[in-house]
């Protein structure tokens, strides 16, 4: 599972990092803002560690500008503890706010409180097929597939909201943020790669639904 620390203070981001590391996250680091958003664009992240008071671009501009394109879950690492910033943290959309300074281990804690609300704590498991969160991997009979991370957020966006059906156009904004290259061809090609992974026992459970999107369906 990936986590991104977003703080400008080197040694918090190194503190932090230690005690994810040994909770077997991988962990992502970003100075400012501008940085975030880079990283979140290029990498899937699970949940971000956002500071306010950063370089270039501050934590809520960035948190408004990620909020366009994701709902990764967010908790503020801030020294402001007026009520006004925390109110604002949670109207732009964040899952938790932490004062500094903090003890690491109660962030650890609300980390994996956050983790468990967005469901992203438990495997998921059907049959022999094992997305493991935490690990960022999905196996058939104990094999790793191959995915790339495109397909990988495709597959766990799917998962995540089984039996319901997903548009391209939200596909394409959750997964790409509307980038100007993408359109609905850019769905179709990663859901027939992903299908293809899937393998001919597993390829099904992705099914098309007409004129829609695609539907994750344990039939």
């Amino acid at each position: 599972m990936n986590i991104l620390i977003a703080d400008d203070e080197k040694l918090i981001r190194n503190v932090l990092k230690e005690y994810l590391l040994v909770e077997n996250y991988h962990v992502f680091e970003a100075n400012d803002g501008k940085e975030v958003l880079d990283i979140i664009r290029n990498n899937c992240i699970d949940l971000i560690l956002l500071d306010i008071m950063m370089p270039n671009m501050d934590g809520f501009s960035a948190l408004k500008e990620i909020k366009k394109e994701n709902n990764i879950p967010v908790i503020v690492l801030s020294a402001r503890k007026e009520e006004y910033d925390k109110l604002l943290g949670f109207d732009l959309g964040i899952d938790d706010y932490i004062t500094k300074p903090f003890s690491p281990k109660e962030v650890m804690a609300r980390i994996k409180a956050v983790l468990k609300r967005n469901n992203m704590g438990e495997n998921f498991t059907y049959k022999d097929l094992v997305i493991d969160y935490m690990g960022h991997t999905v196996k058939i009979n104990n094999e790793e597939l191959k995915l790339t991370p495109k397909e990988y957020e495709i597959l766990i966006y799917l998962v995540k909201n089984k039996g319901i059906a997903i548009s391209r156009e939200a596909i394409l904004s959750k997964i790409w943020g509307y980038t100007a290259y993408c359109d609905d061809r850019t769905v179709d090609t990663h859901i027939k790669k992903l299908r293809n992974n899937l393998g001919k026992d597993y390829r099904d459970l992705i099914t098309t639904v007409r004129n829609i999107g695609y539907k994750f369906e344990i039939k």
